[in-house]
């Protein structure tokens, strides 16, 4: 089905006007496709992750490597989506003007950017976990993300208390279907 703006009323998330390749503190929530638990289960409040997780991890913390402006402050990995602290730091920033292998963003997102980022990382995810899977082409990942821009030191701390104690109220949370 072809997109019809009269139909589908795709309206962005993100902050207008805002920079999102600036450097910062940005909260972001991934979620699986559908919300599927493709990640494990909790279980008394503690996390029963699978072998999908490890490839989550990996690839969250090459992040690093790869984005010399990208550092991960703090992350969790539930059922069914990630929460994670991303610090775009300019100061690392090389800049090269590149995008992917190509140089070139089919979506035509800002380079060094949050959503360049999360493209990627969700992006390569996807092909390593479908290739264990035995399902090229299957969706991993929901089409989009949510971001916070965190603005000072006591949203940190409130933001990290909130991934580090989120396994704890799973049978609340609002991302357990």
């Amino acid at each position: 089905m072809q997109y019809n703006p009269e139909i589908h009323h795709r309206k962005s998330i993100r902050l207008k006007e805002f920079d999102y390749s600036q450097a910062g503190y940005y909260f972001v929530t991934i979620c699986t496709y559908q919300r599927e638990h493709l990640f494990g289960e909790i279980v008394d409040g503690k996390i029963q992750l699978n072998e999908f997780v490890e490839i989550v991890k990996e690839e969250l913390l090459t992040s690093e490597e790869i984005r010399k402006e990208i550092k991960i402050d703090y992350y969790s990995i539930m059922p069914n989506h990630i929460h994670a602290i991303i610090i775009i730091d300019k100061h690392n920033n090389v800049a090269s003007g590149n995008v992917g292998a190509n140089g070139r963003s089919p979506l035509r997102m800002q380079p060094k950017s949050l959503s360049s980022f999360i493209s990627g990382y969700k992006s390569v995810c996807t092909k390593r976990i479908n290739e264990i899977r035995n399902s090229p082409g299957i969706p991993l990942w929901q089409r989009n993300y949510y971001e916070h821009v965190i603005r000072n030191e006591k949203e940190l701390y409130e933001i990290r208390n909130y991934i580090e104690y989120n396994p704890l109220n799973w049978k609340d949370d609002e991302y357990n279907k």
